[in-house]
């Protein structure tokens, strides 16, 4: 089989010829450089001489893919015995830092190997594919892997048998696909029919000789055919290029297997394409064509009328040509065409049934411009790494399994991501063979391994937000059901001991039956026990309690019996009542900025009036013995209403983000009263700052639970205090 890709004399050419052939159209400064990476990979050869030059042969390919020069130096410099033997500093003295990062993203794709040992469903397999586009840094070392790639597989008929299988099962595994969701349709095209030849060796020699049988008699029909038709159109002034289309091996083998049809059964067996100008030529030629011959009605689409969801436009037609052969026509544009075999971003959609993905869609389109221009297009390649898989991540397990998860996950989400006993027995991990914390943040193409307990529990700690353990809501979820499947007389202790705490923390005398009636009630449960449960096993957290404590029929009675009622001043919005003192200046400390439903204490300062902190307020208990004497008690007033706090919330920007955000809110009941927004446009992330008003704390933590949630959000907090 001829390659259209391949020169076979490559290999033998000499430097200048090999020199002139890979500088064509370059500047002499890149031709420069050309030289050097050259001479590198020229090095690699003379040291091996029983194999062909990797190095150049790949370099030869990627020319006919009309790549920039920085993408041929690093495939010259990729060649394997290259990576061995060359050192990186050297490599970026002589071609600098993006042809380096090139090289090792190669390096790093040539050694992936061990993570596709068992691919057995096309879920892994697409898992696999978004990782390799996510991990490495620059896109276009994927684009020299795909041509490695293609060397490999063209080297490999005197492998033994076992190597070829594996070799061959991967490409159409990974490598194709990623050819075809590349665009680059002639990569595609060999990977699929070599990988088939060794996938299928008798099938691929029994369709092949089939092939070759007829195609002397299948040419002169279509020259024939093609003939009648320019004639035809000649004759009605439309001018219009057709030519015989190619068919590959292993597409015509599919649809075989697909539609169970032999081959002299296909329709598109005999081929060809008209190329017009404009889209009314496409539709005259469509009239001229079904004027010849009977058309198969079935057979029959508009793609020009009706695009494919992928932005495919053509008209394909399927008529009853001389002695009653099928043929398939297609007619489209040259616009079309360019886009149906070069930036087709989705192409790869309707081939595979993958689903939309828009990122992706951007990030091919900028792969293309970029493949299509002799410039080094920073703006582009930056567009590929800030948009594609932004807010995920792809990590494996020690076989080599791609796992999916949002990006900022942890071990203990990566656990319960395997299984829920493993996430429930997790007690420590290690990040490719070093032991890290189960805070330790995960990044693409890392390997995990999950250190469990025989016997284990998850921890409450790992629900707090603040903590850092969990990221994903599958875990929390998994870790919240586990909590209230466990022992019933243990979470009614727990819950009765966390209610008499905050009732003491808040000095209130014991809850009266009715008081506890309307906690009941505001929490929405059936009944008291059902109270102490889901305070015992986490559900309801003790901030919650806190607000609710204060809700009208569960009001706490001052500590302290006094003859007349104690003042209540106003700082800001919020009422503090103040005991024991009258008429006093107050403010709030910038340092913990307390809300309504925090614990309080006050700080009577030198000239300033009193200082409201929180209770945990680090300045409040780190406060030297001789200055905790200023310390007073505060509380909070009976008829608070809503009030002020500022949110940050962090994510990767996209269109419609604001306007997710502002309705979470909105379902909460919770007033904006102001929004600033500042975005990174070297990552793409935004960063919200909102003012919102709130009734109580209860209230903002399940916004911020809700918000954090919401689709390439990474973090959502209230700033100034820690919720």
């Amino acid at each position: 089989m001829k390659h259209s890709l391949y020169q076979s004399d490559i290999s033998i050419r000499s430097h200048d010829q090999l020199l002139e052939k890979f500088s064509a159209g370059f500047t002499k400064d890149e031709a420069e450089r050309i030289e050097v990476a050259l001479r590198f990979a020229e090095e690699a050869r003379d040291q091996d001489l029983l194999t062909r030059p990797r190095g150049i042969d790949v370099a030869n390919t990627l020319l006919a893919l009309r790549v920039d020069a920085q993408t041929l130096q690093a495939a010259l410099l990729a060649d394997p015995w290259l990576r061995e033997n060359n050192k990186e500093p050297v490599i970026e003295s002589y071609f600098g830092d993006v042809v380096l990062k090139m090289v090792r993203g190669v390096n790093w794709l040539n050694t992936f190997n061990e993570f596709t040992r068992d691919i057995k469903e096309p879920d892994q397999a697409e898992l696999l594919r978004r990782m390799l586009l996510a991990v490495v840094d620059d896109v276009r070392a994927v684009l020299i892997k795909l041509a490695y790639r293609l060397q490999r597989l063209r080297m490999m008929k005197h492998e033994e048998e076992p190597f070829r299988y594996k070799i061959a099962r991967e490409t159409l595994d990974i490598f194709a696909p990623l050819a075809n969701r590349l665009g680059i349709g002639q990569l595609k095209w060999e990977l699929e029919d070599l990988a088939f030849r060794y996938l299928e060796p008798v099938e691929y020699k029994n369709l092949a000789n089939s092939l070759d049988a007829n195609r002397g008699e299948r040419e002169r029909f279509i020259h024939s055919f093609i003939q009648k038709l320019e004639q035809e159109l000649l004759e009605n002034e439309v001018h219009a290029k057709v030519y015989g289309r190619p068919k590959h091996l292993y597409s015509i083998w599919k649809k075989m297997k697909r539609k169970q049809l032999s081959l002299e059964d296909l329709y598109d067996l005999l081929a060809v394409r008209v190329m017009v100008d404009k889209i009314s030529d496409c539709y005259a030629v469509l009239g001229l064509v079904h004027g010849l011959w009977m058309h198969i009605p079935k057979e029959f689409d508009d793609y020009i009328a009706n695009p494919k969801d992928n932005g495919y436009q053509s008209l394909h037609t399927v008529v009853v040509g001389p002695e009653g052969k099928p043929v398939e026509v297609q007619i489209r544009t040259k616009e079309m065409h360019a886009f149906a075999e070069f930036g087709v971003a989705a192409h790869w959609r309707y081939k595979e049934g993958g689903k939309h993905d828009e990122a992706l869609d951007r990030s091919i389109n900028s792969l293309r411009r970029l493949l299509e221009s002799k410039e080094d297009d920073r703006e582009l390649l930056d567009d590929f790494r800030s948009e594609l898989f932004a807010d995920q991540i792809f990590v494996l397990t020690p076989r080599g399994q791609v796992v999916r998860l949002k990006k900022g996950a942890t071990p203990v989400d990566f656990a319960y991501a395997i299984h829920t006993e493993v996430g429930h027995r997790c007690r420590g991990a290690k990040v490719n063979g070093r032991i890290v914390p189960l805070t330790y943040q995960l990044k693409s193409a890392e390997k995990v391994e999950i250190l469990t307990a025989k016997q284990g529990a998850p921890s409450l700690g790992w629900l707090d937000p603040h903590m850092g353990y969990v990221a994903t809501s599958h875990a929390r979820s998994k870790i919240r059901q586990w909590f209230k499947q466990q022992d019933h007389e243990k979470h009614l202790r727990a819950g009765k001991s966390m209610l008499e705490r905050e009732r003491h923390k808040l000095g209130m005398a014991a809850l009266k039956e009715s008081e506890v009636e309307d906690l009941v009630r505001h929490f929405h449960l059936p009944r008291a026990d059902d109270l102490l449960l889901a305070i015992g096993r986490g559900d309801i957290s003790s901030v919650q309690l806190a607000s609710a404590l204060k809700v009208p029929g569960v009001q706490p009675p001052p500590a302290h019996i006094h003859p007349k009622p104690e003042p209540v001043v106003e700082a800001g919005q919020a009422k503090v009542t103040v005991q024991g003192i009258r008429n006093l200046m107050m403010h709030y400390a910038h340092c913990c900025s307390p809300t309504p439903g925090t614990p309080i204490v006050g700080y009577v300062t030198i000239g300033h009036g009193v200082a409201i902190h929180a209770q945990d307020c680090a300045n409040v208990i780190q406060l030297p013995s001789h200055k905790q004497g200023r310390l007073i008690d505060v509380d909070w007033g009976e008829d608070q209403e809503s009030f002020p706090v500022e949110i940050e919330v962090n994510a990767i920007d996209r269109k419609g983000l604001l306007k997710d955000v502002a309705q979470i809110l909105a379902q909460e009941h919770i007033n904006i009263l102001g929004t600033n927004s500042h975005t990174n446009t070297k990552n793409q992330s935004v960063t919200m700052d909102i003012t919102i008003e709130i009734q109580d704390l209860g209230q903002l933590s399940q916004a911020l639970d809700k918000i954090s949630e919401i689709h390439n959000v990474l973090r959502a907090r209230r700033t100034g205090t820690i919720v």
